[in-house]
């Protein structure tokens, strides 16, 4: 007899035991996040550091850290690479240790070689349709940054393309300075 398959409330799921690999809800299920390779992992390592110079007394910069989400109308709990959230979205004085509580402005997703631009696309039009204001798809082999908004088409940066945007206030790197100081050939 066919077993039927259980659908994971959130609270299951945060209630499941820890343990070496990392998971993400999605559709009910507990899906194994990517592990990352070394390019993603140094890029990840010089965006965290840049933003967190950018964002000093603005907001906060999150590495692998969940955001408790809707998608179709069910919890989602996605794991972004990085995330920005200001501290008037999640006030300064708010302790928690738990799922980042309130969409950020930025996720950023890194593709990793065993995924594709088009998953990326398809994750970073959920986060908007979440309420995230801004995702950024880091591409190494590109060497490129797609940014996805809200209400107009994405825009991919690259070189010394500058990264500013009006929601993030004062960014001036560019896609060569990530992609430079992260030593990706």
């Amino acid at each position: 007899m066919p077993q039927l398959k259980t659908q994971l409330t959130l609270e299951e799921f945060l209630a499941l035991p820890e343990g070496d690999i990392i998971y993400e809800l999605i559709d009910g299920e507990a899906v194994p996040k990517l592990s990352p390779k070394r390019f993603h992992s140094k890029l990840t390592l010089v965006l965290a550091m840049l933003f967190s110079q950018w964002a000093q007394n603005a907001g906060e910069v999150g590495i692998e850290w969940a955001i408790a989400l809707k998608r179709n109308g069910q919890d989602w709990l996605p794991i972004p690479d990085l995330l920005y959230i200001s501290y008037a979205r999640l006030n300064r004085d708010v302790v928690i240790d738990e799922a980042c509580p309130v969409p950020p402005e930025l996720a950023i997703e890194i593709i990793s070689p065993d995924q594709t631009f088009a998953q990326m696309t398809e994750k970073a039009t959920d986060y908007l349709k979440a309420g995230i204001l801004r995702v950024w798809v880091v591409d190494a082999k590109a060497k490129a940054i797609t940014i996805f908004y809200p209400d107009s088409p994405p825009h991919t940066k690259r070189g010394e393309n500058t990264l500013a945007d009006a929601l993030l206030e004062g960014i001036t790197f560019t896609p060569e300075d990530i992609f430079q100081q992260a030593r990706i050939p």
